[in-house]
């Protein structure tokens, strides 16, 4: 057995099973575990899917929101432990793959056209 294939299989029983299917331009909501101390809590964490990266088990999505504001954006592991509680908010109609250009625009501009199915 091969050292790919060792990795594929160890790999494979981390992955998560019950992600929903994220695109670029969907609203989501996510719970990031956050500890404090000797607890953990779920922290809540919305806003709008501008990136995707697909790579297994490092699959990651950029998720901007505006808080504040000021834009923030986050990277997240989406197989990370750290990561639950993935909830689609709304569904949007893109054209692109990223939408690095919603960081230049402000208020209303920053709306996306909504995807009915």
């Amino acid at each position: 057995m091969n050292v790919d294939a060792i990795i594929n299989t160890i790999e494979s029983r981390q992955l998560k099973s019950d992600l929903p299917q994220l695109n670029i331009g969907d609203t989501i909501k996510l719970g990031l575990l956050i500890s404090e101390g000797g607890r953990q809590r779920t922290q809540p964490y919305e806003g709008v899917i501008i990136k995707r990266h697909r790579a297994g088990i490092a699959s990651s999505i950029t998720v901007r929101r505006v808080f504040q504001g000021i834009g923030v954006e986050k990277t997240l592991l989406l197989h990370s432990p750290q990561t639950t509680n993935f909830q689609i908010i709304r569904r949007a109609k893109v054209r692109r793959a990223k939408l690095y250009y919603l960081r230049n625009l402000s208020g209303k501009a920053t709306r996306l056209k909504q995807r009915f199915s």
